[in-house]
């Protein structure tokens, strides 16, 4: 369905609904380029939503590569496999549950996503780090201001390096009776990092 090579599916071609949160495209764009992906790798996508992550993810690392969607909300499940037949992507494996209890399960991991968590974003980062193999990366989202301060708290305390925080702002063109109008969407901030 999607033949670019690019990350950056429009929101629009995504099976969506209003209670399950999607990553827009220009955030995930930016946080594929962040977890600099290559065919073959294993990636935990943590807080899958809609699964427009995993979906992108599984598209860079190719069939040779697999990822792991996990999401506590059985909505985000569902929608997530609707997804992935959607763009006919095989290398997703969906996990139902609680992120602090599935990670023990996984294989290492070369980049991990950390998205919504609800609040567990601090404890799943400190997983996630003994899961991640030496020079793999994890990219987090977050969208509370909260939240940005334990996770930045937690990763220095971490073995992370290049340590990298960027803050998107989008305004996405819409059009009225008279023209054409901005419409600015939240702010995003990304941190990324390297485990030593």
């Amino acid at each position: 369905m999607w033949k670019h090579s690019t990350p950056g599916i429009p929101d629009e071609l995504f099976e969506r609904i209003e209670e399950v949160p999607i990553t827009k495209e220009e955030v995930r764009a930016i946080q594929i380029s962040k977890a600099r992906l290559s065919p073959g790798q294993i990636v935990y996508d943590i807080g899958c939503g809609s699964g427009s992550v995993s979906v992108e993810s599984a598209l860079q690392v190719k069939p040779t590569g697999k990822v792991f969607s996990i999401d506590f909300d059985p909505k985000a499940i569902e929608l997530t496999e609707k997804n992935m037949k959607k763009f006919q992507v095989s290398n997703i494996t969906i996990i139902y549950g609680n992120a602090t209890e599935k990670i023990s399960e996984l294989p290492i991991a070369d980049a991990i996503f950390i998205g919504g968590t609800g609040g567990d974003t601090k404890d799943i980062l400190k997983l996630c780090e003994g899961k991640l193999k030496s020079g793999g990366r994890i990219v987090i989202g977050t969208i509370l201001l909260e939240t940005l301060v334990a996770v930045l708290d937690a990763i220095g305390k971490l073995k992370f390096s290049s340590i990298d925080v960027i803050q998107i702002t989008v305004s996405k063109s819409r059009k009225t009776s008279t023209g054409t109008m901005m419409l600015a969407r939240n702010p995003v901030t990304i941190i990324s990092a390297t485990k030593i």
